[in-house]
């Protein structure tokens, strides 16, 4: 199973601008296959350092590209619907909200951190909202939400606990099941603070509401976007995010600068890569006056925060706050190929702590259960099931079901 972000964050902040600028492929990345994708989701990438040029191989791709070394390995977006206070209650597109919210194993919320939106996404004077209330509300949004599922069914839980001796992590593992939450989120959060070590029959409400809210930073991590660092009431305010929320990663992005130059990009007039701090115009005469002020204005501001930032925040949720690592599979463990003699064609995106066997399920569900070995072709050794995969790893399964095709 492949991890999904979601997109968060109020009407008119540069959602659906972060999103498109992160779906647009540059031409040197090109389209990579992936899974049909619905309306409001699209396909990013991430960059890995490719092990070609390490063991001096030349690559041939097949679910990935390969630009100068560098891996761009595609990763899943949500385009969440735009959200308004009291979502969880159903206003606005709450219920719409909330349904797309399910899917996401972590968000990246998009927030105007210029202050120029109101609560309800409405214009404001620049500077006028302070954009850490919107970091808030929407944690309270979402910790709401997850509340009333939980208390919904919580007397049934108290029951199961009380007169049947049921598990009660078992219990509360079911009840969350539908929101992507694992028995292993809720047995770390339960260890990690000391209100909740008690049985969970003694838990007061406050207790259920501090449960719930760590709950929702494990099973559901979250990456700030700090958007509009184009305008200049962002800076200050770029800060107090950043002391606000010491934990967590708060990016300085500008949606608008990045579609700018993907789509410049795009049509061949400039020469420019996600993530990157500079561009190369290749085709100065074919630039109005008007394009070449507006380059000159995200040139400036590339030398000043060092990217647009929206690359930057796709990766600090897939590899920093999913702790996605790349793994290379292979067939054949001395020349790096698959089947068909293409070299080193995949890359996986797996959770750190994936073993060799859950690397084989994820390949197919006939190489795990036919699982026998692995060979790490790096050494040429062999490595069991409980193997725990590293990053850069190059792997071989040996299965009993091996597949054909």
């Amino acid at each position: 199973m492949h991890l999904i972000a979601g997109l968060v964050g109020k009407t008119h902040v540069g959602k659906s601008t972060f999103f498109s600028a992160a779906t647009l492929a540059p031409a040197k990345i090109g389209q990579v296959p992936f899974t049909t994708i619905e309306p409001n989701r699209g396909i990013a990438s991430i960059r890995i350092k490719c092990v070609c040029t390490e063991l001096n191989v030349k690559d041939e791709p097949k679910n990935s590209t390969c630009v100068s070394g560098t891996r761009w390995v595609p990763v899943e977006l949500v385009d969440v619907a735009g959200l308004v206070p009291d979502a969880h209650k159903g206003r606005g597109l709450g219920n719409k909200f909330l349904d797309d919210l399910r899917q996401a194993d972590g968000f990246i919320q998009v927030i105007d951190a210029a202050g120029c939106t109101d609560a309800n996404g409405n214009p404001c004077e620049a500077g006028s909202r302070d954009p850490v209330d919107d970091v808030k509300f929407l944690d309270y949004e979402i910790t709401m939400w997850m509340l009333q599922i939980l208390k919904k069914d919580w007397d049934k839980i108290m029951k199961g606990v009380l007169q049947l001796k049921q598990d009660p992590v078992a219990l509360l593992s079911e009840r969350l099941a539908g929101l992507m939450i694992t028995r292993k989120h809720i047995l770390t959060v339960i260890k990690s603070r000391e209100e909740l070590s008690k049985r969970i029959d003694q838990w007061s409400e406050g207790d259920v509401k501090l449960f719930v809210e760590e709950l929702r930073k494990a099973s559901k991590p979250m990456v700030i976007a700090a958007n509009k660092t184009d305008l200049p009431s962002a800076e200050k305010n770029i800060d107090r995010l950043k002391a606000e929320f010491k934990g967590t990663s708060v990016i300085p992005c500008s949606a608008e600068s990045e579609l700018a130059l993907r789509l410049a990009d795009k049509k061949g007039l400039i020469s420019y890569m996600p993530g990157d701090k500079e561009f190369r115009i290749l085709r100065g005469d074919a630039l109005s006056d008007k394009q070449r002020e507006a380059l000159r204005k995200i040139e400036s501001l590339l030398g000043k925060w060092g990217s647009t930032g929206v690359q930057d925040a796709i990766e600090a949720m897939y590899k920093k706050e999913l702790k996605m690592i790349p793994v290379f599979p292979v067939e054949d463990a001395n020349k790096l190929t698959d089947h068909q003699g293409r070299v080193l064609p995949d890359v996986f995106l797996v959770q750190e702590g994936t073993t060799a066997r859950g690397l084989a399920y994820k390949i197919h569900s006939d190489l795990g259960e036919g699982f026998l070995y692995a060979v790490n072709a790096r050494t040429g050794q062999k490595i069991g099931e409980e193997y725990a995969l590293r990053e850069r790893d190059i792997i071989k399964i040996v299965s009993a079901k091996g597949l054909k095709g």
